[in-house]
């Protein structure tokens, strides 16, 4: 077989779904064909979003390059390429790869068994290795997991690898940073206009630096791992423009989650989802994670922002690399554009089984609870607890159920114990919590949002009902098959902990 059959070939394999793009097919010899999938989707309208479909322009000839999205033109560019189209399948030349110690050692197998047993990575210092799954357990697979980790990174001479090895107090690890998603922020591992793959769907959450990012499977990051390159296909875009002053009861949680109810789980399936509007500039870096982190629960390929001054900011003392910004052109082509005026929302709920069943919680007040869970990559932020800390500070009172709190990060615990909370009189997060009756905040990890291991802390290993800052619902997915889990911000989360039911925060807010 020719090089160039070969790659005419490889040219047309490509997958809907986000993981396995093309499930391990590069390395055989005779490559396999997949055949593409395509569905209609059904989008549902309500009165804050208004849509506007965009037909595609008449073709140009010549070498006039045509406008792009922001999307678009970060994969064009990692391709070498002057302009791509929605559809094109590309090779992406891969600014980083992370991977942690659920997927990691997978990884790790496909890389030896296709590369050889003494093979290198294509580039030690782009390959980010964070433990922070199935950390504080006693499960033995789990730990063999970091160790393999570890094993792997010092035959490789791995520069990021964010070990742990003293179970007993995370504080002893110096390297030990926590959840990936949140950690590969803090470390200045996400810039704007880069490209960044990890395995994990919840990769997403660094679109919010304006780069692309997204999940994939342990074969496609064995290749990459190997090579620094991977076929890719070039997204269409779905345009939310969020406008209007944003109610001082709401969070970022609270409008994913209004997105996801409006365009259900498979709404954005394979798609980039692009945000912009005078409401997503005012949010803050870590509201605008919660944003992105979550557009692959409506079935995104990434979630992306505009970067701009918060985004320089936030950067300014975590990386010195350069990096070129990439924005979306004026006559860039959208598949839909959503429009939503963020003053008309109210706070939500997601109830069980599914991100998009969405509800309003004060629809939910005669639900009662048997837990509150604030953590995660998607609530277990800094500004989550600070959040979190407000509501327990305005209301005074105690809360009626088992609150369980899990920083995402090291410096998240630092700051639950540091950070004076505003108009609390220099008293600390930490210190609201102690007032307020909940669990002391646990080893930061991913905890409970994944299940994990029997003895990973505030598992549900028993039918409960849980409100949850997380970002899903599943059954089955925080331990037991019959729990049932309301996802929300942490706003609503502490409420509902005051309360005892799903509760509107804005009875404790206002």
């Amino acid at each position: 077989m020719t090089l160039s059959s070969s790659l005419s070939i490889c040219s047309r394999i490509f997958d809907d779904k986000m993981e396995s793009t093309f499930l391990g097919s590069f390395y055989s010899p005779i490559y396999k064909q997949v055949r593409r999938q395509t569905a209609q989707r059904r989008v549902y309208k309500v009165d804050a979003m208004a849509v506007t479909t965009h037909s595609r322009p008449p073709s140009t000839t010549g070498s006039v390059k045509h406008a792009m999205t922001m999307t678009e033109k970060i994969l064009a560019k990692a391709s070498n390429k002057t302009s791509v189209d929605p559809g094109d399948n590309v090779w992406v030349n891969i600014d980083n790869l992370m991977t942690h110690d659920v997927c990691g050692p997978g990884t790790i197998g496909i890389f030896k068994k296709e590369f050889g047993e003494n093979a290198k990575v294509w580039d030690r210092e782009k390959i980010i290795i964070i433990p922070d799954h199935y950390i504080f357990t006693s499960d033995e697979r789990a730990n063999r997991n970091v160790d393999i980790l570890r094993d792997f990174c010092l035959e490789q001479d791995i520069k990021y690898f964010y070990d742990i090895k003293d179970l007993g107090d995370f504080r002893a690890n110096p390297d030990y940073k926590g959840v990936c998603h949140v950690a590969l922020a803090q470390e200045g591992h996400c810039r704007p206009g880069e490209v960044l793959l990890g395995t994990d769907s919840h990769t997403c959450n660094a679109g919010a630096f304006g780069q692309f990012a997204t999940g994939i499977g342990n074969t496609d990051a064995g290749f990459v791992m190997g090579t620094g390159k991977l076929l890719l296909k070039i997204p269409p875009t779905m345009r939310f423009v969020l406008d209007g002053e944003m109610p001082s009861f709401l969070l970022a949680k609270d409008l994913i989650l209004q997105i996801i109810g409006e365009i259900t789980v498979s709404g954005a399936t394979y798609r980039s989802m692009e945000f912009v509007g005078s409401t997503v500039e005012t949010l803050s870096m870590e509201e605008r994670m919660t944003l992105c982190n979550m557009v692959v629960e409506a079935g995104g390929k990434n979630g992306v922002i505009p970067a701009d001054k918060t985004t320089y900011e936030y950067l300014e003392d975590k990386t010195s690399k350069l990096f070129e910004p990439m924005y979306s052109d004026a006559q860039a082509r959208f598949v839909y554009e959503y429009k939503i005026d963020v003053s008309k929302l109210e706070p939500l709920v997601a109830k069980p089984h599914s991100p998009d069943n969405r509800a309003l919680a004060r629809e939910c007040k005669d639900v009662k609870i048997d837990r509150v869970y604030i953590g995660s990559c998607t609530g277990g932020k800094t500004e989550d607890f600070l959040a979190a800390a407000k509501v327990f500070l305005n209301s005074g009172s105690k809360v009626k159920v088992p609150t369980f709190l899990v920083p995402a990060t090291q410096k998240v615990w630092m700051d639950i114990y540091a950070l004076p909370v505003p108009g609390a009189g220099g008293k600390t997060c930490s210190q609201i919590f102690e007032e307020a009756g909940c669990d002391v905040p646990a080893s930061p990890s991913c905890g409970a949002c994944l299940g994990g291991p029997r003895d990973t802390y505030a598992r549900m290993n028993e039918p409960k009902v849980c409100v949850s800052t997380t970002n899903r619902n599943f059954p089955g997915r925080m331990g037991d098959k019959e729990g049932q889990i309301y996802l929300a911000s942490p706003y609503t989360a502490a409420a509902s902990a005051l309360t005892g039911l799903v509760t509107d925060p804005r009875d404790f807010l206002q």
